[in-house]
């Protein structure tokens, strides 16, 4: 199978239709070229809106963290973003998002990784994303986990909070996270982007 036929079939997807109280609308932006893969949870109602992922807030957030603009992130072929599920899950009643559902990663994400053959990093953005794909290997917190971020790089992967607003305490009570990781990210995007 080849990337064009497994997008395709990503953006015909309908697993979840019934699940949620919106049609599904899978968001994912990837390349045959895509060297950093952003791996976060599931698009926000706003991207839903969109169909551009990270287009909130919190893609404000990250692509600060990562040293690149808009156009950049979404404009340059080494930048590729695959959620751990495509669709928006909807709200919950306390105003976050629903988890994404599992139905989608067990679905998708190994054939459209298969096919992504010049990846060199993936950024793990968020629990959900870090529990998937490193199992057991997650420190028993997402703290303790981003923390020792530098463990997971020789496997091609950064750790990362989400950048949501729900996270700007966190990020105040962990100042290593923006003084350490952070710069090593942007220095790692900057080569990327620059080849």
């Amino acid at each position: 199978m080849s990337l064009d036929a497994v997008l395709a079939d990503i953006r015909a997807c309908r697993a979840c239709a019934g699940d949620f109280p919106h049609a599904p609308r899978p968001v994912v932006r990837v390349a045959a070229g895509t060297r950093l893969l952003i791996a976060g949870q599931a698009p926000g109602r706003r991207v839903h809106e969109s169909g551009l992922p990270f287009d909130d807030a919190s893609g404000d957030r990250l692509r600060d963290w990562m040293g690149v603009d808009r156009a950049t992130f979404y404009g340059h072929p080494a930048i590729g973003v695959a959620a751990m599920a495509f669709c928006f899950p909807g709200t919950d009643p306390k105003g976050g998002d629903y988890p994404p559902p599992r139905r989608c990663a067990e679905l998708w994400r190994a054939p459209l990784l298969a096919e992504l053959k010049a990846v060199e990093l993936t950024l793990l953005v968020g629990g959900y994303a870090q529990a998937w794909a490193l199992g057991r290997r997650m420190k028993a917190t997402m703290t303790e986990t981003v923390r020792a971020w530098r463990e997971y790089l020789d496997e091609g992967v950064l750790v990362l909070p989400h950048p949501s607003w729900r996270n700007t305490g966190w990020l105040k009570r962990n100042p290593w996270f923006e003084d350490e990781a952070a710069p090593f990210l942007r220095h790692r995007v900057a080569g990327m982007v620059a080849a």
